[in-house]
């Protein structure tokens, strides 16, 4: 899915190509108990009391929230909008399409050059990809895998750029959902993708590792993280697309980096502002209601680990088709507002 999509309330098109930008993060269920009282700030926050400097990322004016804060000022919808301004004025992943990945990198390379501001990119088409899940699909095979990773590095040239990559890829190899038949050509696949990768001059990479409700154990991560390149890598992320708060995360990733010999970190506070969806509902990590925007995208993180709070699942797009939702990946502008709106006055 493009960064660069078409808004649903202009065209239906976006609908076409919207099951990209997801990453599943489908743990068992989330932990049961009532719902905590969240303060305001504690909403915006996510969890954790991180600094307040600017992120050196570049915001999409284009992105598709700045798109839907236009439109509802043009229809009058002035208190819609700014709230919105919550998410549309805060760097965004994009997330290239799996066809042709280089038309929407250099877009956005050329769109940051003027600022000197790194581009967030999620790099998702690995083969198999989410087990046939709300975003399945990915390339045909290792060879179109590859292909596509050339272009996708090709187009960042020399530009400054952060890559989370593979969303999920190697927790379905640890949690068995992905059939043990593939899981040496993927961690294959990912070790030279990181490479590939790295090959950039200016381009940070952080290889995906799930989240904590989903593999509680980060022992299990370590063996499979060193085959797919962590040691070549700039460290992993956590808590793509998914609500476990800073804390929690926190912790789990301090637990893992000492695993790994002190490997850094990113943390995806786009959507954990109150936490996971208690209760153990069913599919609590697919658009779960009364959810907030959490920590702002800031480098700023109090922590020597870890390097930021990034905003990789992009606050209003789709998980998939539940709760009403559209498409995985497509925008709804809806949630997109009651994320903005619970994260305080």
């Amino acid at each position: 899915m493009s960064g660069r999509r078409i808004l649903p309330v202009v065209s239906a098109a976006v609908a076409v190509s919207a099951a990209l930008a997801v990453g599943c993060s489908s743990p068992p269920g989330a932990p049961s108990g009532e719902e905590p009282a969240v303060s305001a700030a504690d909403a915006v926050r996510g969890g954790a009391a991180p600094g307040t400097a600017s992120p050196p990322y570049w915001v999409d004016p284009e992105s598709d929230a700045a798109r839907q804060v236009s439109a509802w000022k043009e229809a009058g919808r002035l208190a819609d909008a700014k709230l919105l301004e919550r998410i549309s004025t805060h760097p965004v992943a994009d997330w290239p399409a799996g066809d042709d990945p280089e038309e929407d990198i250099r877009a956005a390379v050329r769109g940051a050059s003027p600022s000197h501001r790194s581009v967030l990119f999620v790099a998702y088409n690995i083969p198999h990809r989410d087990c046939g899940a709300y975003s399945a699909g990915g390339a045909s095979d290792a060879n179109a895998y590859r292909s596509w990773m050339e272009r996708f590095a090709g187009a960042i040239g020399d530009a400054p750029a952060t890559v989370v990559l593979e969303p999920d890829a190697v927790a379905h190899v640890v949690d068995g959902c992905t059939p043990a038949s593939i899981h040496s050509e993927r961690l294959d696949l990912l070790s030279g993708a990181v490479d590939t990768l790295k090959a950039r001059p200016r381009t940070r990479v952080y290889l995906d590792a799930g989240n904590p409700e989903w593999l509680a154990d980060p022992a299990k991560l370590v063996e499979p993280l060193r085959r797919a390149g962590i040691d070549r890598a700039d460290g992993f992320s956590l808590n793509v697309s998914n609500f476990q708060t800073n804390d929690t995360v926190q912790a789990y990733g301090e637990r893992l980096s000492a695993l790994l010999g002190g490997a850094h970190y990113v943390i995806d506070s786009s959507r954990n502002g109150r936490g996971p969806l208690p209760g153990g509902r069913s599919e609590s990590w697919c658009n779960p209601p009364g959810r907030a925007l959490g920590t702002p995208p800031t480098t700023d993180t109090g922590y020597e680990r870890l390097d930021a709070y990034l905003w990789i699942k992009r606050p209003g797009d789709s998980d998939g088709p539940c709760r009403g939702g559209p498409a995985a990946g497509a925008w709804w502008p809806s949630y997109a507002l009651g994320l903005a709106r619970a994260a305080g006055p």
